[in-house]
């Protein structure tokens, strides 16, 4: 009988009780601690105030929605009684609705996710990084991605980006093992990984393609022929997952599931293909009109879609922005403290709102949101109107986030760009010093991936619609940090060797601190100690590097690691004093992922801050967003109750025109409110014959109508009586049905005159009676 001895020497017991905090076997004693300590200050700068958030107040709706019901949570529905889905895939707010199922619906609970999925995508680029370019790479790579403002304010933001930043890293990682040993399956697990991205980001997750295949087809160890075919392979797994929910919304009947936002045609893939892809690239003069997208078809409702003006003269902008009753609201630059240059302060309250009386303003100080009466606080200025009209590809008060030099404007530099010359200097390099190199090399392999990766998303962005989105930006923080991490131990390696390539180092250090002081000027309010001290220590950093180089007259290890040291703190000074400012009350972040003073906030972040106005239902708009509480008014409590007792078996407590309008009672009660028109006001949904079906059936009994043109003319939705479906019924509710007094509910009784008036801002109830 053959008999196991077992080797008391062998490292699989030690590997097993080895603490935590201790590098394992062939790395530094300081790996590990250094890479606990990076984890921990991201969880706390991701978390830093969650348990003041606030609902991101669309998409909270939706997330609201789907904790109701699973058939909600499947088809991402706006509303709980499943009418009409968000205008995007729903996969990225599936945890949020989980953890809200979990915890019980909180903002905190929809925040939570995605402070999850940043400290994972912080660890997965420590791993990748690691295998590629080493720990001190790695090291340096999470600090820098853990300190890029925009990196910081995506994920305390529950919006579409965190879950698709993961996801196209894990498929980076999977990659990076196919490239290695020529395996399949994480070639195919790579291809699951932009599947999922693609449900939550739709085709932008698909940018990533280019830089995975250039890295799987130039370095992996298997002939052209099978790596071709492998690459098809996973291509098709890889669709099938972007494309599973389409083709099951596709095949289920119309009137088993909830019309598709964003589209005339009812379609999945005219929402995904049209409303959020093409129309984003209209400025290039590419169209979206046969899709079947609102956006191209009726001149409103995308997401910063890039057109000028809608059909009816309003802007075509989408969640980035309004215009409403000559008031703009928008991501355009509104001054105030540490706004960049260029960007005169307006006056102002003490609530960040414009100073009443200020030309161009239009001002209402009652209640927000009280039936029969002012909803809200609307203000504006000229200044942001004439912003807003002005946004051309960069939507609603685009601010510098416009056209192909937009990348590098102070809007979004300040929030992504600090290491671009660093990054940029680092991938020249290794590509070049690795030529020649085996095919299979695996540093250049690196280098071909980040440096595809980020030309990949640059361009796309360049060329595309932003418009106010800070968030897209973290996509291009991954690339950028990777790329400071690999290139300063490259750069370090040919430092230390001597040569003319020692120089290169000190170089890039230069070049990066002239560009984080110059675009730190830019902000001369905001810590005005700052772009000096970035000067300073980077001349500093190069005095050293040139000193302490071999040849050099000061040549030594210590003064050379001084000059690292003051290398490392000249680039991530600038970007540190922006992502510290989360436990500012007075910059915070936004709605938008935006962390400190920014073009596109007009100097302020945080919940209420600088350029925020007030939304029916007590949301606000800010970045070009509403953000709310989730608590309803007094009026609004009383409205409800006043059709809760009234509604009888009707299947909806009310329908009104506009998500805006509905959205307070969506989120504190999770009431079955009737959404007319979609998120632009213009979808086709319902029809004016199905909803007096659905009145003439006691489906529908209440209508609450805001005034002038509705809700849907804050989006682009707007347009002469008549022209949508929206527009449609809200003429035949206001002629055929019966007004209910204000008094019955409590609330206040709005002149007769109201709905016609332009801009009006009045709420309306009236009591629909099926036809005899």
């Amino acid at each position: 009988m053959a008999t196991t001895v077992l080797d008391r020497t062998s490292p699989t017991g030690a590997t097993a009780r080895r603490a935590p905090w201790r590098s394992p076997v062939g790395q530094p004693a300081y790996a590990r601690p250094a890479l606990l300590v990076i984890t921990v200050l991201a969880a706390v700068l991701y978390a830093w105030g969650i348990n003041h958030s606030h609902y991101h107040t669309f998409y909270a709706n939706a997330a609201r929605s789907m904790t109701e019901s699973w058939k909600a949570f499947f088809y991402g529905s706006f509303d709980p009684g499943n009418s009409i889905t968000l205008d995007k895939l729903p996969g990225f707010l599936w945890p949020q609705a989980i953890s809200a199922r979990i915890f019980g619906f909180h903002p905190w609970a929809l925040t939570l996710p995605q402070v999850l999925e940043g400290v994972a995508s912080l660890l997965v680029l420590y791993r990748v990084v690691r295998r590629w370019a080493g720990d001190n790479a790695a090291l340096i790579a999470s600090g820098a991605f853990l300190l890029t403002p925009v990196s910081v304010g995506l994920f305390r933001t529950a919006v579409e980006d965190p879950l698709f930043t993961l996801c196209v890293l894990l498929a980076a990682e999977a990659t990076q093992r196919a490239a290695e040993d020529g395996r399949l399956r994480p070639l195919v697990m790579a291809g699951v990984w932009v599947g999922i991205g693609f449900q939550s980001k739709m085709l932008e997750a698909w940018a990533v393609l280019p830089a995975l295949a250039a890295v799987y087809l130039i370095s992996a160890p298997v002939p052209l022929r099978k790596r071709l075919v492998r690459l098809g392979l996973a291509t098709v797994v890889m669709t099938a997952v972007s494309a599973s929910w389409m083709v099951a919304v596709t095949l289920t009947p119309a009137k088993d599931r909830p019309y598709v936002d964003g589209t005339t045609n009812n379609s999945a893939f005219s929402m995904v293909v049209g409303y959020n892809f093409l129309n984003r690239f209209a400025s290039l003069g590419i169209s979206a009109a046969s899709t079947g997208s609102i956006s191209a078809t009726r001149g409103g409702g995308g997401h910063g879609s890039g057109h000028a003006g809608g059909q009816d003269g309003t802007n075509a902008g989408g969640h980035s922005g309004a215009h409403v009753g000559g008031a703009s609201y928008g991501a355009g630059s509104s001054g105030g403290a540490g706004a960049p240059r260029g960007g005169a302060p307006h006056p102002r309250t003490a609530d960040g709102s414009a100073t009443p009386g200020t030309p161009g303003t239009h001002s209402g100080h009652s209640t927000p949101g009280t039936p029969g009466t002012q909803v809200g606080q609307w203000t504006g200025s000229a200044h942001m109107s004439a912003q807003a009209h002005r946004g051309g590809s960069g939507g609603f008060g685009s601010d510098g986030q416009d056209g192909w030099s937009k990348m590098f404007g102070s809007s979004l530099a300040s929030q992504t760009g600090w290491l671009y010359p660093f990054a940029a200097i680092a991938l020249v390099c290794g590509l070049l010093w690795r030529r020649g190199r085996p095919r299979t090399d695996r540093l250049r392999a690196g280098f071909v991936l980040w440096g595809t990766w980020l030309t990949t998303y640059f361009l796309v962005f360049s060329a595309g619609s932003v418009g106010g989105h800070t968030y897209y930006m973290g996509v291009i923080a991954v690339p950028l940090a990777a790329l400071t991490g690999g290139g300063i131990t490259l750069l370090w390696h040919a430092y230390r060797t001597g040569g003319r390539r020692a120089w290169v180092l000190p170089g890039a250090v230069a070049a990066t601190a002239a560009w984080g002081a110059c675009l730190a000027a830019e902000f001369p309010s905001f810590l005005p100690w700052l772009a000096p001290a970035v000067g300073v220590l980077g001349l500093a950093a190069v005095v050293l590097l040139a000193l302490a180089r071999p040849g050099g007259p000061r040549h030594g290890r210590r003064l050379a690691l001084a000059g690292l040291a003051a290398s490392l703190a000249a680039v991530l000074l600038a970007p540190s004093a922006w992502a510290v400012q989360v436990f500012n009350p007075a910059y915070g972040s936004s709605s938008m992922g935006a962390v400190g003073p920014s073009g596109t906030r007009g100097g302020h972040g945080g919940h209420g801050g600088h350029g925020s106005a007030k939304l029916p239902g007590g949301g606000h708009m800010k970045g070009g967003f509403g953000d709310s509480d989730g608590q309803l008014t007094a009026n609004q409590r009383k409205l409800l109750a006043y059709t809760t007792a009234h509604r009888g078996s009707a299947e909806y407590l009310f329908a009104t025109n506009g998500w805006n309008n509905a959205s307070p009672y969506i989120l504190a009660t999770g009431a079955h409110v009737l959404p007319l028109g979609g998120f632009s006001g213009q979808v086709p949904f319902p029809t004016k014959a199905r909803f007096r079906q659905l009145v003439d059936s006691g489906k529908v009994r209440y209508v609450l109508l805001g005034g002038g043109r509705g809700m849907g003319a804050m989006f682009g939705g707007g347009g002469d009586g008549g022209t949508t479906s929206a527009t449609r019924i809200t003429d035949w509710v206001r002629s055929s049905c019966t007004r209910v007094p204000a008094s019955a509910y409590g609330g206040r009784q709005s002149p007769a005159t109201a709905p016609a008036a332009e801009g009006n801002t009045t709420q309306t109830l009236y009591r629909c009676d099926p036809a005899r």
